[in-house]
């Protein structure tokens, strides 16, 4: 099994790849070689295994031509040119060694060497430096000019950002750097100022952490000396080896190249033959690793009778065993229906369908759900409903070839910033953009931006909006007729037409709902219905609403009119949240359905599983998060297992999460740290951390990718052999030996993984799903021919009202959200030197709301709501509208979910997150919550740090 990167993944070609279907053959060397027209003769050579030196070139940015290093002879031709500018055509003859290449590249790097630190033995790039390499690669062997004369090499450090060191004296104004900010990540944060020898890069003239830089490490990946360096690898030295992995944040799923020295990680660098992230990565996947070290992990299993006594560490067998005890005893007295558990969307496929399998075999009822609850679960019902299969569409590559781009709900360059990049670099290629949201979000700044169209709806109007739109494509006689009669089923179809049709669905008449000019609505419906390919991107922003699943389907409704499915450059894309949402669901999570979104009420279905797990399996619906608190608080629920979630934090109306947990006669968590949910737990168990464990992830696009060991855990067990050794003790036996066998048993119960294995994984890289008899290396788009449920079917998407409305008592309209350097509820992210640029959640307001009520940026304000209130610090933004304001969730001291009501989707419980009704004023003091929550911090903090160890049994 593949431990170690592919070298043939990792080799740079010199220039990026181009698609032809035309070949031609030129001989380098005199070696043919066929490559498709437009190939640069630098890659030519690579791809015949031969090597031209090189500086400025790398094939994953246009070729730039400065560096001179490449320069080839070609028969027929008057000079030396740049093989990395010169074009391979059909009959060229090229000659890349000959004693007069040799002398012009060796004069060419005695210049760069002559205002260049002759410091190789400690310098920390030392054995892994391109321009090092080149020298020794033309034979430099001296330096003819002095060092006496103007030079840069006393130009002062910039160690501004808390991962990387500029240094310019060993800068070779390559732009390589300027290049990939410019061409990968897309936001133009570095540039060459001035000319000829007093040229250098900068970051706007000022340091880095001042400047629009967002930190990917895109720059310090395409560094060909130390000028950008990691400051890991600087105080660390070289690493020594590396392990490909998936990163354990946002659902994109970037691959990387853990690298290691001796057992410790050194750095993460993005890993090239990732088919989700093409070789990039953002700030928290390249550099926020090292909460997986930090002190405050668990590495020791504790317990305790009441949550007022202080922890006692115990033995994995003494925690399992008093585990298992008590939930037998409480079941015993309760009933079966007593215990329910929450998998994890942080966690593994193999370890959420442990769980999961645990709560219906060994608890025997099915209890069980996931935070796909409180995100996409309107996602899963309505593209069920409309579309057959619950999960999105494309791959992010199908991005590039998208004429239009929609955006709803969603913030790409925050939450999802590799394929933010990517949403960019097509914008930039001449796509149109249509932005759906009540802020302005950063993709609406993307440079050399074309025609763009910012529609600011007001909170709780979605479905208002795209029955709008769809109003217009249907009276404007816009649908694709072909599609729709070829591919969808037409009773439903003329029924939805009927009712989009009518008046009450106008762009007029939704046009005071909305917010919205009738006109910016029609332009937008025209502008998405006209393109050849057009493509629908949404998240949180769609699902997080009362009628967050009637959304959902009246995208697929506008999609299917269009015919903007089954094809590269179109679909219906949901972004998801955290790393394994998709594969949370996909594995049985939901009370409701078994691995695969199979009814558990199905007599057939449940045989199967019968069958194969050797145990009855209750055929009724268990409890939803919601219902469990509600059950928790009235006595009915007397106990969970909670693995890898922080429902104090992230689920709505924290005050009533908080009694439900306390109500509780027994909680166990499993986590990596003492959050905010075990702080009420009975039962603390270590978690391991994606570093620390074998499996795979799935990803928005369908992508399941491996998951490798890179170090042992820290508390001595995998989150999977922890559910299994629960599950023994509870009386139900699981005998798994390693990851691989839990995927084999998914593959023989879940038709969409009948084919997905270990081995081909090991071979293909990464698989979307489906992958079965008929699709054997996975299906990267869906919906090509057919849909799972024959034709597609269009659903009626009334808009109702939410009932969280604006009042005299509370005139304003709260959402929330995320930004780039947090991650979730931040219990990762916030143990990195990420809080350099988020160390508290603030409230965005526009300055006119700000005026009314005279708030100065900066201010405390009181923020009250039907469920409660919090205080948080004022900025004033432009980005909002007036009447709408905004914060994050990512410190738990905010107390942002204090105030959010538990109004919920109406299909699926998904709780209303988008759309609160506040008041706002000015403060000087916290809230009683956040006073109460600084008292129980302390409380529990103190009581970890009494930790006693009990003597181990026998």
């Amino acid at each position: 099994m593949l431990e170690h990167f592919d070298p043939a993944q990792e080799k740079d070609l010199g220039t990026p790849a181009v698609i032809s279907d035309t070949l031609v053959e030129v001989a380098i060397d005199g070696i043919p070689v066929q490559v498709p027209e437009g190939t640069s003769v630098l890659r030519a050579a690579a791809l015949a295994g031969i090597t031209i030196p090189k500086l400025c070139a790398s094939d994953n940015l246009d070729a730039f031509g400065s560096c001179r290093l490449c320069a080839v002879q070609v028969e027929g031709r008057r000079g030396y040119p740049a093989s990395c500018t010169t074009p391979a055509e059909d009959g060229m003859q090229v000659t890349t060694q000959n004693p007069k290449l040799a002398k012009l590249r060796r004069n060419i790097m005695e210049l760069y060497i002559s205002d260049h630190p002759l410091d190789c033995l400690t310098c920390p790039s030392n054995g892994d430096c391109e321009l090092q390499d080149m020298a020794g690669a033309v034979g430099l062997r001296e330096v003819r000019y002095g060092f006496d004369g103007h030079n840069h090499l006393d130009a002062e450090k910039d160690l501004s950002n808390p991962y990387f060191s500029f240094d310019p004296a060993k800068c070779i104004v390559c732009s390589r750097c300027v290049r990939a900010c410019e061409e990968v990540q897309g936001t133009f944060a570095l540039n060459v100022n001035g000319r000829g020898f007093d040229s250098k890069i900068t970051a706007g003239n000022r340091d880095f952490m001042a400047s629009d830089c967002v930190s990917c490490g895109a720059c310090v990946q395409s560094c060909p000396t130390s000028t950008l360096m990691e400051n890991s690898v600087i105080e660390q030295g070289q690493p020594e080896r590396s392990v490909v992995t998936t990163c354990a944040y946002c659902g994109v799923g970037c691959s990387f190249k853990a690298e290691l020295k001796g057992d410790q990680l050194v750095r993460m660098v993005p890993y090239k033959g990732g088919e989700a992230n093409h070789g990039h990565g953002c700030v928290k996947g390249r550099f926020a690793f090292g909460y997986a070290t930090h002190k405050d992990r668990i590495r020791t299993p504790m317990i305790r009778d009441s949550l007022d006594e202080p922890w006692r560490e115990v033995s994995w067998e003494q925690a399992i065993e008093h585990t298992a005890s008590r939930f037998k005893a409480i079941q015993a007295e309760h009933g079966r229906n007593s215990v329910s558990g929450i998998t994890s969307s942080r966690c593994t496929n193999e370890e959420t369908y442990l769980v999961q399998k645990l709560i219906r075999a060994a608890f025997g009822n099915n209890n069980t759900d996931t935070c796909a609850r409180v995100c996409h679960s309107p996602t899963g019902y309505g593209l069920k409903q409309t579309l057959g299969e619950s999960a999105g569409t494309q791959t992010f590559d199908s991005a590039m070839d998208a004429d239009v781009i929609m955006v709803i709900g969603a913030n790409p360059t925050d939450a999802h910033p590799v394929f933010g990049s990517v949403l960019r670099r097509r914008l930039r290629q001449g796509a149109k953009l249509i932005v759906a949201d009540p802020r302005k979000i950063d993709l609406l700044k993307t440079a050399s931006l074309g025609e763009s169209q910012h529609l600011p709806l007001l909170p709780g109007t979605n479905v208002a909006l795209i029955n709008a739109l769809a109003h217009v494509v249907v009276s404007e006689g816009l649908e694709d007729q072909d599609f729709i009669a070829k591919r969808c089923d037409d009773k439903q179809y003329q029924q939805w037409r009927e009712f989009i049709l009518d008046e009450q669905n106008s762009p007029e008449r939704m046009a005071a709902v909305t917010g919205l000019s009738a006109e910016a609505i029609r332009q937008a419906a025209r502008t998405y219905a006209n393109a050849d390919n057009s493509a629908i991107f949404y998240g949180l922003g769609v699902t997080e609403h009362s009628q967050g699943s009637t959304m959902v389907m009246g995208i697929a409704n506008l999609a299917m009119a269009t015919g903007n499915i089954g094809r590269s450059g179109v679909g219906v894309n949901p972004l998801r949240g955290q790393n394994n949402v998709q594969g949370s669901c996909d594995m049985g999570s939901f009370p409701h359905e078994l691995p695969g979104y199979q009814p558990v009420g199905d007599d057939q279905i449940r045989a199967r599983f019968e069958q194969s797990w050797g145990v009855s399996l209750d055929p009724e619906p268990g409890m939803r998060i919601p219902n469990m608190f509600n059950a928790a608080l009235e006595g009915n629920l007397k106990s969970m297992y909670v693995q890898g979630e922080d429902l104090a934090q992230s689920d709505p109306n924290t005050q009533h999460v908080e009694a439900a947990l306390k109500a509780l006669d027994f909680l166990v968590v499993q986590d990596i740290f003492l959050n905010e949910t075990a702080k009420f737990a009975h039962v603390l168990l270590p978690g391991a951390s994606f570093l620390e464990k074998d499996g795979t992830f799935t990803n928005a696009e369908r992508r399941i990718n491996r998951v490798r060991k890179v170090m042992p855990p820290l508390a001595g067990k995998a989150d999977w052999e922890v559910t299994m050794d629960l599950s023994n003790a509870l009386g139900y036996p699981m005998n798994y030996q390693h990851p691989s066998e839990i995927m084999d048993e998914i593959a023989t119960l879940v038709p969409t993984f009948k084919g997905v294995s270990y081995d081909k994984l090991e071979r293909l890289g990464s698989i979307q799903w489906p992958c079965n008899d008929e699709n054997p290396d996975g299906m990267p788009i869906m919906h090509v021919e057919d849909f799972p449920i024959g034709k597609g079917r269009f659903v009626l998407t009334e808009f109702v009202p939410t009932t969280e409305r604006c009042s005299r008592r509370f005139p304003l309209l709260l959402t929330t959200g995320r930004v780039l350097s947090q991650y979730n509820v931040g219990a990762q992210t916030r143990r990195t030197a990420n809080q350099a640029w988020h160390d508290e959640d603030r409230l965005d307001i526009h300055p006119q709301d700000a005026e009314d009520r005279g708030i100065n940026d900066g201010d405390w304000l009181g923020i009250s709501s039907r469920a409660g209130d919090t205080v948080l610090r004022a900025r004033i933004s432009e980005r909002m509208q007036p009447g709408v304001v905004y914060t994050t969730f990512h410190h738990p001291e905010s107390g942002a979910n204090v105030i959010t009501t538990d109004n919920s989707d109406w299909a699926t419980n998904c709780p209303e997150y988008k759309v609160t009704a506040v008041q706002v004023e000015k403060v000087s003091q916290p809230s009683r919550w956040q006073q109460e929550f600084r008292q129980l911090r302390e409380r529990q903090s103190e009581l970890l740090k009494q930790r006693k160890r009990e003597p181990q049994q026998g």
